[in-house]
């Protein structure tokens, strides 16, 4: 004979084992008991039969009965990249402590792929959504709308909904300002050994593009124009730039500002198929952060976005009833050469 399934145990179950009305019940597992003023230990007596039944909420039926899923989404660009892996880690653990379950998706920088992500999401019922690095935020924030989704923008602005981002140009200030000073007054840097390599036509690029600009106007009075490359996010287009800039110079220029953490890898892509000879004097600043940059042979200077702040942030005006369209900048911050700084996965204890 076949072995059947063990039923799951619904409200209706635990209402009778627990000698209390389905409301309670439903009361108890949804967290709003204390606004109830339901004993605490019958409480904790529905709690402790929910777990020894495994009871499970239906998140379907219940945004079916009361338009709210406890789904809360994280749309992501990319999932391979330690900035968004963090950015999504930290998303998590904000919406585990308001009692939801998070959802993280990624789109591939694909429009077209972003809105059937969002349509999809919106089919699930998901309470909110928040942006991250969207390639047309203002059509993702179309399908918001239209379906009455609360949603705002993370990392790369929109114009119709609110948006966090990191302040890109004053960032790539800190950045390009701590590649020249650390070169010696014996052996300085010059304007045209000082180029910006990474990015394409997106507002964190052009950000930080303006204050490189800024910078080396300032400090070199060189023209810093000619000293971009910009070969989109990707680390195979940014090898073929180096390539291709090594075999007309016959090095690489002493100063290096990348564009991304994604960019970066493409350089050591290119490293490891030179000899040392190649980069043995030069200064990368990376605007992104990866603790591995730490323990290269060379300096690397890295900014750190602050994920943390933008969640947090966000959560914010996802919680105001009428938030203002207007772009919210949080300050990176500066990491030294050397520098391995903790990661939201230290939160996470050890299992032993």
């Amino acid at each position: 004979m076949e072995h059947q399934p063990k039923k799951k145990a619904t409200i209706y179950d635990l209402s009778v084992l627990s000698g209390s009305s389905p409301s309670t019940v439903s009361a108890v597992l949804n967290g709003t008991w204390r606004k109830r003023r339901i004993k605490e230990s019958t409480a904790n007596l529905i709690r402790d039969l929910a777990q020894q039944h495994q009871y499970t909420a239906n998140l379907q039926a219940r945004g079916l009965r009361s338009s709210r899923s406890g789904l809360v989404g994280l749309l992501l660009p990319v999932h391979d990249n330690r900035y968004f892996s963090s950015m999504a880690q930290t998303f998590e653990a904000h919406v585990r402590s308001r009692g939801q379950c998070p959802i993280v998706v990624s789109a591939c920088r694909d429009p077209q792929e972003e809105r059937h992500t969002v349509e999809t999401l919106i089919a699930y019922s998901v309470d909110e959504l928040i942006v991250a690095g969207a390639t047309d935020p203002d059509g993702v924030h179309a399908l918001c709308a239209a379906s009455g989704l609360r949603h705002v923008n993370i990392d790369l602005p929109g114009t119709l909904a609110p948006s966090v981002i990191s302040d890109n140009y004053q960032g790539a200030r800190m950045l390009t300002e701590a590649i020249i000073c650390h070169f010696s007054q014996d052996m300085q840097l010059k304007a045209d050994e000082l180029y910006l390599f990474g990015g394409r036509d997106d507002h964190a690029s052009r950000e930080r593009i303006r204050g490189f600009r800024a910078i080396k106007r300032e400090r070199m009075q060189g023209d810093a124009d000619k000293c971009i490359e910009p070969t989109g996010y990707s680390p195979n287009t940014a090898q073929t730039a180096f390539e291709r800039f090594y075999e007309r110079e016959g090095k690489l220029p002493r100063g290096l500002f990348i564009n991304s953490s994604i960019n970066f890898e493409g350089l050591l892509r290119f490293m490891s198929q030179h000899p040392d000879e190649a980069f043995a004097d030069i200064v990368v600043g990376c605007y992104d952060y990866d603790p591995f940059g730490s323990f290269l042979p060379f300096p690397v200077i890295m900014i750190r976005q602050d994920a943390d702040a933008m969640i947090t942030k966000a959560f914010q005006i996802l919680s105001e009833n009428r938030p203002a369209v207007r772009t919210y900048l949080i300050e990176p911050h500066l990491v030294p050469p050397r520098t391995a700084l903790k990661g939201p996965l230290d939160a996470i204890k050890d299992i032993e």
